[in-house]
């Protein structure tokens, strides 16, 4: 499961890194894309077609008010502002 999730953040990240990439109208940035590592994982493998942008995915981030849980619900939350700054377009 570790590594299903730690796979399911690459793609995110990569899918968020590419959403910044197609919306900058900055022409001296980088333009190189970065391939979401979809096939690392079953999870992310099964999860493709919800992630590249033919349906709508929401994303749910359970966080704890409690102090001992700093450090995990930080993670938590800084997983669900990548996923937030990802935007796909829709494919026909």
């Amino acid at each position: 499961i570790n590594k299903s999730l730690t796979v399911l953040a690459r793609v995110v990240q990569a899918l968020a890194d590419n959403s910044e990439h197609s919306g900058s109208h900055n022409k001296r940035r980088s333009t190189v894309r970065q391939a979401p590592p979809f096939r690392e994982s079953k999870l992310t493998h099964i999860l493709k077609q919800s992630l590249s942008g033919n349906s709508k995915t929401v994303m749910v981030a359970a966080i704890s008010p409690n102090g001992a849980d700093y450090e995990e619900t930080l993670s938590t939350l800084r997983f669900a502002q990548s996923a937030k700054n990802v935007r796909l377009k829709v494919k026909p």
